[in-house]
C-alpha cells in the first residue's frame, strides 16, 4: 500500500507508515546523538596527550602512543560493531546498548581524573623535588580500563548511526529519496559542530577549569544521546536485516577453500550456481577465478549441495566479494594519511605546549590548534562546492573530481604538511641544536602561528581524502554490503594510528642509543622532530607513488558513478572519522 514502507517495520513490527514514522523528526534525533558522540570522543582524544604527559608523567613517546592506540581501536570497533548491528541487535539497540558503554566509560574517566588517589603526585611534591613520579601500574590499568570503554561505546555507537539515520527515509520514493540527500549536509554540519565544541570549549575547559569537569560534560552528552535514542522509539523505522555481510565472505571463502581440488566444468560460467532473482543478480567475471569453485556444485548441480551455503554459494555472492577484494589496493595505501594525521593530535600538540600561545592576555590551549584542521574542512569544502564543482562540470561534464583524484590529493597534501612540520622543526624548536638551554628559549619563544600550515594543509586533505575514501568504498562495493564497507574505510583510520604508535615506538628504538637520546625523546626540546617529520614525508611519498600505481588496476567509473554520493561526499567529513 502507498502509505508503507516496502523494507521497513515499525517498533511493533509492522510495516511501516510512512505518514508515522520516519522522516526529519526521528532523523534529528540521530542527528544529536551524534553531536554527543563526537563532543565526547573528541573532546577526550584532542587533548589527551597533555594529560598523560603532564599529569601522569608518561614519556613523550608513550603518551603519543596511548592517544594512537585509543583513537585506532575506537574506529577498528567500527567495523567489528556492525556485526551484531548487522546480525542480531538490529542498529537501533545497537546504538542505544553502547551509548550506554561510552556514558559508563566517560563517567569512569571523569572519577579517575578528579581523585588524587588516581594520579601521581605534582612534580616537585616530593622530596626530590627535581623528579616526577610516575604514574604506578594500578592508575595506569584504571585509565585505560575507562579509555578503551569509551572506545567501545564509540566503536559500536558510530558502526550504526549513520545508516540508521538514513534508514528513516524510503530511496524508492523521490521525495524521501531527495531528503537522504539532505540528511547527509546536516550530517556533516552536527558533526563539524560537536567538533568544534570539542576542540575549543571543552579543551578551555580542562587547561583552565578542570579535567573532571569537561570529562562531566562529556558523560552528561552521552547520557543525553541515551535518553534520546528511547525516545524516538515509536517514531523510528527499523530495517530489515538481510544477514551479516562477514558471514556471507566467509561462506564464499570456506567453500571455495574445501572444494579447492574441483576442475573447472567446460565453460563453467554457464555452470555455475545462481539463486537470485534476476534483476538482483551479478553478472559473472573472470577475476580471481579460483573463487568461482564455491559456486560449482559437487555434480555441477544439485539440491543437497544448494542446501548448504558453506558448500555452495551463488555467482551474485561470489562476485560480491570480488567486488570487496578489488576495494583493498585503495584500502591499503590510504592508510599512511591518518597516520599522518595522528601527528596532529599528538606530537604537534605536544609542540604547541612549548611555545608562546598568548594572544593578550588570553593563553590558547595546545588542544585548540585542532580548530585549524576542523577549519580547513569547511573552507576547503565551500571551496569545492562552490567553485571547482561548477567549473569541473562546465570544462569535464562531470561533477568535480573522481574519488580516486581527490585521494591522490589528499595524500599529496599530506605530504606537504608533513614537509612544513619538518621546516618549522628545523628552523626553531626541537631541530636547533645549540645546547640546551637555547633550545628550551627557542622553542619558548617561537610564535604558535607557524604550526598552523601543517594543521591546515592535513585539514584540507582530510576533506578530500575523507570524501573521496567515502564515496570510492560505496560507489565501488556490492549493494548488499555497503554498510561493512564504510566499515572498511573506517578502518583505515584505525590502522593508521597504530601504524602510528608502531613507527613511533620503532624510531624511539632505532635513534635512542646507549644513553637513550635520538629523535623522540621525553622532552621534545632534546629530541629531533624535524628527522621524525621528514621520515614520515618520505614514508608519505612512496605511500603515493604505491596509491598512483594501484589507481591504474581500477576501471574507469561507470557514467552517472558517484553520483549517489555526491551530495554526501561534498560535504561529509570529520565525521565517521571522528
Amino acid at each position: 500500500m502507498s502509505w508503507s514502507v516496502a523494507d521497513a517495520v515499525d517498533y511493533k513490527g509492522s510495516p511501516a507508515d510512512r505518514t508515522k514514522t520516519g522522516g526529519w523528526i526521528p532523523a534529528l534525533l540521530i542527528l544529536v546523538i551524534e553531536v554527543c558522540e563526537r563532543l565526547s570522543t573528541l573532546g577526550i582524544g584532542v587533548n589527551l596527550v597533555t594529560y598523560l604527559s603532564g599529569t601522569m608523567h608518561l614519556p613523550s613517546a608513550e603518551s603519543a602512543n596511548v592517544v594512537s592506540d585509543f583513537m585506532g581501536t575506537s574506529f577498528l570497533l567500527c567495523l567489528l560493531g556492525g556485526f551484531p548491528a548487522d546480525s542480531y541487535l538490529g542498529r537501533y539497540l545497537t546504538v542505544a546498548i553502547f551509548s550506554v558503554v561510552q556514558a559508563f566509560g566517560t563517567g569512569m574517566l571523569t572519577v579517575v581524573t578528579q581523585l588524587p588517589q588516581l594520579r601521581p603526585p605534582p612534580c616537585g611534591s616530593s622530596s626530590a623535588a627535581s623528579e616526577c613520579q610516575g604514574a604506578n601500574g594500578f592508575q595506569i590499568r584504571l585509565l585505560y580500563l575507562s579509555l578503551y570503554l569509551i572506545a567501545l561505546g564509540t566503536g559500536g555507537l558510530k558502526s550504526s548511526v549513520s545508516g540508521f539515520g538514513t534508514g528513516q527515509f524510503d530511496d524508492k520514493d523521490e521525495k524521501e529519496k531527495s531528503q537522504m540527500a539532505y540528511f547527509f549536509n546536516r550530517f556533516f554540519f552536527f558533526i563539524s559542530t560537536g567538533s568544534l565544541l570539542a576542540v575549543t570549549v571543552l579543551v578551555y575547559i580542562q587547561d583552565e577549569v578542570g579535567r573532571s569537569w569537561s570529562y562531566g560534560i562529556c558523560c552528561i552528552s552521552m547520557l543525553v544521546a541515551v535518553v534520546l535514542s528511547l525516545s524516538g522509539t515509536r517514531r523510528y523505522r527499523y530495517k530489515k536485516s538481510s544477514g551479516s555481510p562477514v558471514v556471507h565472505i566467509l561462506q564464499v571463502l570456506v567453500a571455495a577453500f574445501m572444494k579447492r581440488q574441483l576442475k573447472y566444468p567446460a565453460n563453467h560460467p554457464a555452470f555455475l550456481f545462481e539463486d537470485f532473482p534476476g534483476a538482483c543478480r551479478i553478472q559473472h567475471t573472470d577475476q580471481f577465478r579460483f573463487l568461482d569453485k564455491a559456486a560449482i556444485g559437487e555434480e555441477f548441480h544439485g539440491e543437497t549441495s544448494a542446501m548448504n551455503t558453506w558448500r555452495l554459494c551463488s555467482v551474485t555472492r561470489v562476485e560480491e566479494v570480488k567486488m570487496m577484494i578489488q576495494l583493498l589496493p585503495v584500502w591499503a595505501t590510504t592508510i599512511m594519511f591518518w597516520t599522518i594525521y595522528a601527528q596532529m593530535i599528538t606530537f604537534s600538540v605536544e609542540q604547541a605546549t612549548t611555545m608562546d600561545r598568548s594572544i593578550g592576555s588570553f593563553k590558547i590551549p595546545a588542544g585548540s590548534l585542532n580548530v585549524f584542521v576542523v577549519s580547513a574542512i569547511l573552507i576547503t569544502l565551500a571551496i569545492y562546492d562552490r567553485a571547482i564543482m561548477p567549473a569541473m562540470k562546465k570544462w569535464k561534464g562531470r561533477q568535480g573530481f573522481t574519488n580516486l583524484q581527490r585521494i591522490g590529493l589528499g595524500l599529496t597534501l599530506s605530504i606537504m604538511a608533513m614537509a612544513s612540520a619538518a621546516l618549522t622543526e628545523a628552523l626553531g624548536g626541537s631541530g636547533s641544536r645549540q645546547g640546551c638551554c637555547s633550545r628550551r628559549r627557542g622553542a619558548a619563544h617561537q610564535r604558535l602561528h607557524t604550526l598552523i600550515p601543517q594543521f591546515f594543509l592535513v585539514g584540507s586533505g582530510e576533506a578530500l581524502i575523507y570524501t573521496g575514501q567515502l564515496d570510492f568504498f560505496i560507489t565501488r562495493s556490492p549493494k548488499g554490503m555497503k554498510t561493512m564497507s564504510t566499515g572498511l574505510f573506517l578502518t583505515t583510520l584505525s590502522l593508521g594510528f597504530f601504524l602510528s604508535s608502531f613507527i613511533v615506538s620503532l624510531v624511539k628504538s632505532v635513534t635512542g642509543g646507549k644513553r637513550g637520546q635520538g629523535w623522540l625523546v621525553d622532552d621534545i626540546n632534546h629530541g629531533r622532530l624535524d628527522y621524525f617529520y621528514g621520515l614520515l614525508a618520505a614514508l608519505s611519498a612512496l605511500n603515493l607513488a604505491a596509491f598512483l600505481y594501484c589507481a591504474t588496476w581500477i576501471k574507469p567509473e561507470n557514467a552517472g558513478d558517484g553520483l549517489e554520493m555526491a551530495s554526501a561526499t561534498k560535504s561529509s567529513s570529520a565525521e565517521d572519522k571522528r
